[in-house]
C-alpha cells in the first residue's frame, strides 16, 4: 500500500502559481509543480475569480497524484453573481447588490450537495440566509421576506420543476 499524503487548499479558480500556499505546501513532496499548477489551473477554470477548495492526493512512493476540486462558498457564488468584490461589512444598513430568485435557486442546485437541506426549495432558503449576512437583497426585497414567501408556497412553481 503506497503513502498517500494529502493536501486541502483554498485557490483562486484558474490562477493557482508555484507560489504560497501551494508552493510550500507541495515542495517537500518532490512533485513536478508545474504539472499540479495546470491540473488545478484546467479544473478550476470556471471558477474564475473566486476560491475554491482543492484537495490534492499525493502518492509519495512514485510521486503521482490526484486533484479534486469541491464547490466555491455560497458567499463565493453570490459575489460572482453580482460580480461584486465582497459582500456587505454592514449587512444591516449598506446592500451591495441584488439577486434574482432564479440565480438563488442556480446557486442552490450547485450547492446542494454540501447544504444540510434535503431538497432544492429548503436549499434555497439556505442561500437567501446567506444573501441576508451578505447584504444582497432578492428581488428588491430582504431576503427574509422571500423565504417567507417561499413558505407561503408563493414560488411552487419554480421548485416543482427543479425537484
Amino acid at each position: 500500500m503506497a503513502d498517500k499524503k494529502i493536501i486541502e487548499l483554498l485557490v483562486n479558480g484558474g490562477q493557482a502559481n508555484a507560489g504560497p500556499p501551494l508552493g510550500p505546501a507541495l515542495g517537500p513532496l518532490g512533485l513536478n509543480m508545474l504539472s499540479v499548477v495546470n491540473k488545478i489551473n484546467e479544473l478550476t477554470k470556471d471558477y474564475s475569480g473566486m476560491r475554491v477548495p482543492v484537495k490534492i492526493s499525493v502518492n509519495i512512493e512514485d510521486k503521482s497524484f490526484e486533484v479534486t476540486v469541491g464547490t466555491p462558498t455560497a458567499s463565493a457564488l453570490i459575489v460572482s453573481e453580482l460580480s461584486i468584490e465582497k459582500g456587505s461589512g454592514t449587512p444591516g444598513t449598506e446592500k451591495v447588490g441584488d439577486l434574482t430568485l432564479d440565480q438563488c435557486v442556480r446557486i442552490a442546485k450547485i450547492k446542494l450537495p454540501q447544504l444540510l437541506a434535503q431538497n432544492l426549495k429548503k436549499g434555497t432558503k439556505e442561500i437567501l440566509g446567506t444573501c441576508v449576512s451578505m447584504g444582497v437583497t432578492v428581488d428588491g426585497k430582504d431576503p427574509r421576506e422571500v423565504q417567507k414567501e417561499i413558505d407561503a408556497d408563493n414560488y411552487n412553481e419554480i421548485f416543482s420543476k427543479g425537484e
